[in-house]
């Protein structure tokens, strides 16, 4: 039995960057000779042991074949025949099918470490084109190392875009898709995910309701990059350098979604964009299971992010009644990110990303000054039921008027 590091440990490695999870594999072995070793066995497709004291996960070498469609639809030989390079044939990219054994020995039949060296993203084998999650895999990884400048190889992008033409991706589950895309969005440069999914064509099959807004058109003096799928990717990139909450990031991404359901007679205006937005984030969160927090957010952005915008413009009646429908008064760190994306919205445009944006100050302002309003007085008055809550937005529009004013005066 021999066991070796694979995988990300080794790639991190070798970019000495922080490596978190070690994989192991164990060649020449069998699940029972690893359960008499005390290993316990975790997962039923393929034999994968927990190890009995640091619980790192260890495979047996595996091969696999093709016998059906989607990322499912394969047998898997874990016998003790099973070769390391064999089992390194299987993964997705070069850079992620090396090995290390215990003595440090680097293992790297498929020329990882000069992909390494030279920042590619290149498909291992043929095998590649099988499973269809690493089309988003591959998209992921694209995001993931942008910042060193990493670019996938062009016969990988042809091969993941024939993987698409050829409707393996109709077979992904949404689980899937929404894991792999949540994870992208953690990553430091998110956007690159997406542009990668569109390129190899996979944007339309996976999100058509993000991929339908390239090509339309916005008022170039508010929109300079035109485009309303560009600006979309814009404001995640914003987005990125505000917060690594993979929520905030994902309503970012579907603020504008209604953009592609306005009329096209008035285009690059876009008149009740906000409202048509609605249906389909909806429609795009079931599909793909994306969390209720995700929704939630993305449909209050996508109906108030203009309101924000013109937030010194509006009554302060109509900013107390933003602040009720989005529950800021309850939830105040989802308003905060709400007006993060508004923030990120408005950077989200050529030549504006270092914009100011009193906006969201002022909001923040103004549910604070609603807060000053003291409830439990005007309860100790006998006001109650309809009579209370008039009472209260009547109080809590007067404190908002207040600090327009001396926004105003003093602006």
């Amino acid at each position: 039995m021999q066991i070796f590091l694979v995988g990300g440990a080794v790639r991190d490695q070798l970019l000495n960057l922080p490596v978190k999870d070690r994989d192991w594999v164990v060649v020449g072995s069998s699940p029972n000779a690893m359960i008499k070793q005390g290993f316990s066995q975790v997962g039923q497709d393929f034999p994968v042991f927990l190890h009995p004291q640091t619980h790192e996960e260890y495979a047996l070498a595996r091969k696999e074949r093709k016998q059906g469609t989607g990322y499912t639809g394969f047998v898997c030989d874990t016998s003790e025949t099973v070769s390391l390079e064999e089992d390194l044939l299987r993964r997705d990219l070069t850079i992620n099918a090396m090995a290390q054994d215990e003595h440090g020995q680097l293992f790297d039949p498929f020329g990882g470490q000069t992909d390494l060296q030279n920042k590619l993203l290149r498909h291992v084998s043929p095998a590649f084109k099988e499973d269809p999650l690493r089309v988003l895999r591959v998209a992921r990884f694209a995001a993931r190392f942008k910042h060193l400048g990493f670019t996938i190889a062009p016969d990988t992008l042809q091969l993941m875009t024939e993987m698409t033409q050829s409707g393996e991706l109709d077979h992904l589950v949404a689980e899937r898709v929404c894991q792999e895309s949540l994870r992208a969005m953690s990553e430091l440069s998110p956007a690159v995910y997406f542009e990668v999914l569109r390129e190899v064509g996979a944007l339309k099959v996976l999100f058509p309701e993000i991929d339908a807004l390239f090509g339309i058109p916005q008022p170039e003096k508010h929109h300079p990059e035109i485009d309303c799928g560009i600006h979309t990717l814009m404001v995640l990139e914003q987005t990125a350098r505000l917060t690594e909450d993979s929520t905030i990031r994902f309503a970012s991404l579907l603020h504008d979604l209604g953009k592609a359901l306005t009329d096209p007679e008035n285009w690059p205006h876009h008149y009740g964009h906000e409202r048509l937005g609605l249906k389909a984030i909806k429609q795009l969160c079931a599909r793909t299971r994306l969390p209720n927090a995700i929704k939630e957010l993305a449909l209050l952005v996508c109906e108030y992010h203009t309101h924000i915008h013109k937030a010194l413009e509006l009554k302060p009646e109509t900013v107390l009644k933003v602040l009720k429908n989005s529950d800021a008064f309850r939830r105040s760190e989802r308003f905060d990110a709400m007006l993060l994306c508004a923030k990120a919205d408005s950077r989200g445009r050529t030549g504006f990303e270092e914009i100011d944006y009193p906006q969201a100050d002022y909001f923040k302002a103004a549910l604070e000054a609603a807060q000053t309003v003291d409830i439990q007085s005007l309860v100790k008055q006998g006001l109650q039921g309809k009579a209370l809550g008039d009472t209260i937005d009547r109080e809590r529009v007067q404190r908002i008027a207040q600090l327009k004013k001396q926004t105003v005066k003093n602006a």
